[in-house]
C-alpha cells in the first residue's frame, strides 16, 4: 500500500518537453459516447482478466477492474479499464510482448508518470493499464471506485459530470483528454471526500 501523503498528492506535470506519452502512430480518441450501464460488464472484465492472465501467469500480480464500468449503475464509455501491476512496469521484455501476441496494443507509456504503461483492446473494448506494486495511482482508482459504490450520490454527481463534459467535449471537438480535464473539477471534489473518510486528510 502506498503512504497516504503520496495517495492524496496528484501529479499533474506535464510532459517533459519534447516528450510524448502516445507511441507513435498512437493518439487520443475523438469518440466521446457515453452510455447506459451494462450489468454485463463486471463478466466482460472477467473474460479480459482470463485473457491477462493467460498471457502472464504470475507476472501478474494483480489484476483490478477499475474506472466507471466497473461500478454499477453508472453510465460510462463502453469501454473496460483495467489496472494490472507487475512487478516493474518499467521492464516491458516482461510483459508487453505477451500482451500483444493476447491482442493488446501498446498506446501509452509514460516513463515520467509513475512508469505508466497502457494498452488497448479492440475487441472487448479495453484499456489496459500497467503500473508497479504500491503505485499511488492505482490505489487512488480503487479508493474512486469503492467509494461511488458506497456513495450513490457522489455517483450521480460524476454521472453528471460526464454527460456534461461529453455533450462539451464532442460539440467542440475535443478528445478523450480533453475529455477527462473537463470531469477533473467533480472528481478532486469527490477524492476529498474519500480522502478525508479514509483518515488521509484532515
Amino acid at each position: 500500500m502506498p503512504r497516504a501523503e503520496d495517495i492524496v498528492r496528484f501529479d499533474d506535470a506535464p510532459s517533459p518537453p519534447g516528450e510524448s506519452p502516445w507511441v507513435p502512430g498512437a493518439a487520443p480518441s475523438r469518440e466521446i459516447a457515453i452510455v447506459d450501464a451494462d450489468p454485463g460488464w463486471p463478466q466482460v472484465f472477467g473474460e479480459l482478466e482470463r485473457r491477462v492472465r493467460a498471457a502472464l501467469g504470475d507476472a501478474a500480480l494483480s489484476i483490478t477492474h477499475v474506472g466507471s464500468t466497473s461500478v454499477p449503475d453508472l453510465p460510462a464509455k463502453p469501454v473496460i479499464d483495467i489496472d494490472l501491476i507487475v512487478a516493474d512496469s518499467a521492464d516491458e521484455r516482461a510483459y508487453l510482448a505477451q500482451l500483444e501476441a493476447a491482442g493488446f496494443t501498446l498506446t501509452i507509456r509514460e516513463p515520467w508518470w509513475y512508469e505508466h504503461r497502457c494498452l488497448v483492446l479492440a475487441d472487448p473494448r479495453c484499456n489496459l493499464h500497467v503500473f508497479s506494486p504500491d503505485n499511488p495511482e492505482a490505489a487512488r482508482h480503487v479508493l474512486f471506485r469503492d467509494w461511488l459504490r458506497r456513495h450513490p450520490d457522489d455517483r450521480d454527481r460524476y454521472r453528471d459530470a460526464k454527460l456534461q463534459a461529453s455533450d462539451a467535449a464532442n460539440i467542440a471537438g475535443e478528445h478523450a483528454m480533453q475529455y477527462n480535464a473537463r470531469k477533473q473539477p467533480v472528481i478532486r471534489e469527490i477524492y476529498a471526500r474519500a480522502f478525508r473518510a479514509a483518515g488521509f486528510l484532515p
